[in-house]
């Protein structure tokens, strides 16, 4: 099956919309990695790229007082922030917009941190880098999580899994090469726990895939599209020692 087909596409989206966040992450690991940006301003300007439906960036505006402009090429996950931001009495701090990574329209030099939770790697890490610090200021920070190995010779169904969608991943001595080379100093990285890929991405995305099972019940098309989907919660169950995801922070 052609995994860019349209009904893949359709049922990828149907899933990823659904779920908290659309990646590893939490609220204690934003604490974390925030920590790590130790002279940020009071009131920070920070632009959360690649935000998904917002789960990262409602935490950056629990944990800060500036204002946050949350950037994400998919406009549905964006109407849903705008919606959830509303609710919440944000909009004030929140700023949502679709664009592309690569062309926000927003002013170079403009904010004091940029932040990405598994989205940078969508235009290549290096590519990436030199965009966040091109709207960076003087000594911003860039927080950023990339998947990467951990050990060197992964089994091939693992290898196949994550080449399909991410060729070019590394390993933390790679990661931290391209920061260094795109123009930023590493302040600290950690791994994100495992509860970071359960408690809000893997566990919910197995609820609603045995929901979208009962919902396409006789169309087979359908149902080996969910099988596809669902190798990924699977293979972390089976092989999370071979690969992880890495907290980066760095200073221009």
């Amino acid at each position: 099956m052609n995994e860019l087909s349209p009904l893949f596409r359709k049922l990828f989206l149907e899933l990823f919309e659904s779920l908290p966040r659309q990646g590893p992450g939490s609220r204690a690991c934003v604490a974390r990695a925030l920590s790590l940006c130790s002279d940020l301003p009071s009131d920070p300007k920070i632009l959360d790229l690649g935000c998904g439906v917002g789960a990262q960036t409602m935490h950056l505006a629990e944990f800060t007082s500036g204002i946050i402009t949350a950037v994400d090429i998919h406009a549905p996950s964006i109407e849903h922030l705008k919606a959830r931001v509303a609710e919440l009495g944000l909009s004030k701090r929140v700023i949502p917009m679709a664009a592309e990574m690569t062309d926000t329209g927003l002013p170079p030099e403009s904010f004091d941190l940029v932040w990405s939770e598994g989205a940078l790697y969508n235009i290549g890490i290096g590519k990436a880098l030199s965009v966040c610090r091109s709207l960076l200021r003087p000594r911003g920070y860039a927080a950023f999580t990339d998947a990467v190995w951990t050990i060197d010779d992964p089994p091939p169904e693992v290898r196949e899994l994550f080449e399909s969608d991410y060729p070019g991943m590394g390993r933390v001595d790679d990661l931290l090469a391209i920061i260094a080379a795109t123009g930023f100093t590493a302040v600290g990285h950690f791994t994100l726990p495992d509860e970071a890929w359960w408690t809000d991405f893997y566990s919910p995305m197995e609820k609603c895939l045995g929901e979208m099972r009962q919902r396409y019940r006789g169309n087979d098309e359908a149902l080996a599209v969910i099988d596809i989907l669902a190798r990924e919660p699977e293979m972390h169950r089976k092989h999370s020692n071979c690969y992880a995801y890495e907290f980066f922070v760095a200073h221009r």
